[in-house]
């Protein structure tokens, strides 16, 4: 038996299902179910209003208030009481809504006269659709009775709305939702520009009938998607690589214990009771958690949310009989759009999209270094996304600026198509150059490699103009799966990756980890400052056991041919050395095993630390080459987390200081007589990879879609002049370099 306040909600959801029933246009359904919930709340005014863009509200129904109102008045989000609802997602309710903060003055309704308010979100899964009120003469609050009811009917009127139940064919109808575009500024991912529709990773569940016909049915159906859902979460708990410690037993737990909460699973049951079908049930749920998730600031407890919207949504697909990424239909021009995403989800998409834009994420996220690595721009940090897209819309991505354009307007397309097609014309005059070299004019050759991680790169090397590979990122393959990959998986790919290579060199870096990139099967450390602690070469000399069984790989990979080993994070010659003894412990073993080891064996090290600028001499002499890692020399140097949007553009790669700095690093390298390159996002900007080469390097790697334009750029240039503008301008004491070379390359081109 439902409880009395379930009943009423029933009949009265049950009266609302036959109003939409009715023949009639969406203004009629409107007008008919303002009418119905006024008469069951003994409210004297109902209204509904609805969002018409963006920004604004619209009042699209009306019992009690002036007919002439109607499509007319309209409100800023925020503004009013009606405005304050949509902005706290919450309710409102006023005893005397006049002399309440906010309230916003309307001659045209005639709603003074009305002392209590009652204003309840229409939400949909974090996305607040629109607002029905209910209001009365006489100075009053609600009941929590009358807010319960209020919010159920605002749960259906919202998947109504969504499935455009309300919309009309007229500028002055209902409006349609998600039909207006929406612009998000974001933050850069990856470079690069993209426009195609839609692919929504967590995919919209439409629901038709949203008003359940009988509740007993609903609560068997919900019951046997909770048992579903939790065998799913067991089988989780019992796969081979839960059985470790580590973050993600941590959320297995969570995962787990969510699972068999009893309050989330009777919150979802008392909707179910006033009259919501199983599936709006737990949309309700999921759009009160999503609410919470916005309101809190702890980080903690932000994730333990994120774990329960998760399950929401697993338990949604279930109800819906919805299918995973690999059984979807994805049309080619697909952009996919998400809250956030792994790294092994987005790789299920490889190949099958041109862009990704996020909600969340950082620079150095998983899903940005992936996103890297198959070259697609990314847009991190869109705010509403998810919630604003539908799949099917179009969309652009700006990568190079971090901007997403949602259901453009024809200006804004025309105009994003010509970049493309400049950018297109730019990548055929590359093509051109593909097999030139980069000399400058003063017969300086400075030779370009592409930085590499996952299979899919490889085939950029025949055709974006580089001489080899400069940096292979070997981490990714331990960062996309849920446990330690084998040696002999290791093995395999190691050979694919130099026999894709051919006759060119390939550095291979030893796994890099901790900081911004997690093992999700390793226990990871809290430590106050992750950039600064355990990672990189420091994690594999004091768990031993992985870096041998990764070199071991890579020797047997090389079968004979030659090898290049790279350490990351070296900050002094003795951490060097260590992993340098390592390597010729395996090489040793190798043999007597009687294994073909490589042809020639080059080891080398990541300056990432200014530390390592000053090591011994004999460091310099040891070491059988250097590659700067420009990414994190760059925060150490300034002081600037990479991380943190604060401050990471506040310092220049062109500063006179950082240049200065660099040229001493390759002073070093060339009295020792030790190669030195440089690697990072710099390295493959035009401007900043001509600074680079004016400094004395000769070598440097980046992404594959940057050696054209770097090579076009060094091709126009005479280093010597270069050089000469950079040391004109430390002498005037600029600090950087960046106007003085920009005024000169466009006098140059001009």
């Amino acid at each position: 038996m439902g409880s009395s306040k379930g009943v009423e909600s029933r009949i009265l959801l049950q009266r609302l299902r036959a109003v939409m029933a009715e023949a009639g246009e969406g203004q009629d359904r409107l007008n008919s179910i303002v009418r119905l919930i006024a008469e069951s709340m003994a409210a004297e005014v109902c209204s509904i209003y609805l969002r018409r863009d963006e920004q604004t509200l619209e009042l699209c129904a009306t019992e009690g208030l002036r007919a002439e109102a109607v499509h007319n008045t309209r409100l800023r989000i925020g503004e009013g009481l009606v405005g304050r609802v949509v902005k706290s997602a919450n309710p409102v309710n006023e005893a005397d809504a006049p002399k309440a903060k906010g309230f916003s003055y309307r001659p045209e309704t005639g709603e003074e006269i009305y002392s209590s308010f009652l204003g309840v979100p229409i939400s949909r899964l974090g996305a607040v659709l629109g607002v029905v009120v209910v209001q009365n003469t006489a100075p009053r609050i609600y009941t929590d009775d009358e807010i319960y009811a209020l919010e159920i009917v605002a749960m259906v009127l919202a998947e109504m709305t969504e499935l455009g139940v309300f919309a009309g064919p007229d500028d002055l109808s209902v409006p349609t939702q998600h039909s207006w575009p929406f612009f998000a500024r974001g933050l850069i991912g990856q470079e690069g520009a993209a426009e195609g529709v839609v692919l929504l990773h967590e995919q919209q569940v439409v629901v038709a009938n949203p008003v359940a016909d009988d509740p007993d049915v609903e609560m068997a159906k919900l019951a046997a998607a909770i048992e579903t859902l939790q065998s799913e979460v067991d089988r989780m708990y019992e796969a081979d690589f839960a059985h470790e410690a580590g973050d993600h037993r941590d959320v297995l737990d969570t995962y787990r214990m969510f699972a068999q909460d009893r309050g989330w699973r009777r919150r979802m049951e008392a909707s179910i009771d006033s009259g919501l079908a199983a599936i709006v049930a737990v949309e309700r749920e999921q759009t009160s958690t999503r609410m919470r998730m916005e309101r809190v600031a702890d980080p903690y407890i932000r994730e333990r949310l994120h774990d329960l919207d998760d399950l929401s949504n697993r338990l949604l697909r279930i109800l819906s009989g919805g299918e995973g990424a690999n059984g979807r239909d994805i049309p080619d021009n697909a952009v996919l759009v998400a809250r956030n995403i792994g790294p092994g989800e987005l790789l299920d998409y490889a190949g099958k999209i041109i862009g990704v834009v996020l909600e969340e994420g950082s620079v150095g996220s998983h899903a940005a270094i992936v996103a890297r690595a198959l070259a697609i721009p990314l847009v991190i940090q869109a705010e509403h996304i998810s919630r604003e897209a539908l799949n099917g819309d179009p969309i652009l991505v700006d990568g190079d600026s971090g901007v997403v354009h949602l259901r453009p307007e024809e200006k804004i397309v025309a105009a994003f198509r010509e970049k493309l097609a400049m950018q297109a014309e730019a990548q055929h005059e590359y093509a051109a150059l593909r097999d030139l070299p980069a000399e400058t004019r003063n017969g300086v050759v400075v030779d370009l490699h592409m930085n590499a991680g996952l299979m899919a790169d490889l085939p950029s090397l025949n055709t974006c103009g580089a001489q080899g590979v400069g940096l292979y990122r070997t981490e990714l393959q331990f960062l996309i799966h849920a446990r330690m990959p084998r040696r002999d998986d290791l093995v395999s790919l190691y050979t694919r990756v130099m026999d894709a290579a051919g006759d060119m060199p390939v550095t291979f870096r030893t796994l890099d980890i901790g900081s911004d990139k997690v093992l999700p099967y390793l226990k990871r450390v809290e430590e106050p400052n992750p950039a600064l602690g355990w990672r990189a070469i420091r994690v594999g000399l004091d768990r031993p056991g992985v870096m041998r069984m990764q070199l071991q790989a890579l020797i047997r990979a090389a079968k004979g041919r030659p090898l290049r080993v790279m350490f990351p994070f070296v900050a002094e010659t003795d951490e060097y050395l260590q992993a340098r003894d390592m390597v010729h412990a395996e090489i040793a073993r190798e043999v007597a095993h009687k294994h073909v080891v490589p042809s020639d064996l080059k080891i080398g090290a990541m300056l990432e630390t200014p530390s390592l600028a000053y090591a011994p001499d004999m460091f310099f002499k040891t070491t059988d080459f250097l590659s700067i890692g420009g990414n994190d020399l760059k925060q150490f140097f300034f002081a600037a987390d990479r991380e943190n949007e604060l401050v990471r553009r506040r310092y220049d790669t062109l500063n006179l200081s950082f240049l200065d700095f660099i040229e001493h690093i390759v002073k070093r390298c060339t009295a020792a007589r030790t190669p030195v390159s440089f690697c990072g996002e710099d390295a493959g900007r035009p401007l900043e990879a001509l600074a680079l080469a004016a400094m004395g390097l000769r070598n440097l790697s980046m992404r594959p879609a940057s050696v054209g334009p770097v090579k076009r750029i060094l091709r126009l240039v005479d280093l010597d002049e270069a050089r000469a503008v950079i040391i004109s301008a430390r002498e005037r004491g600029e600090i950087s370099a960046r106007p003085a070379l920009t005024d000169w390359i466009a006098k140059l081109v001009s």
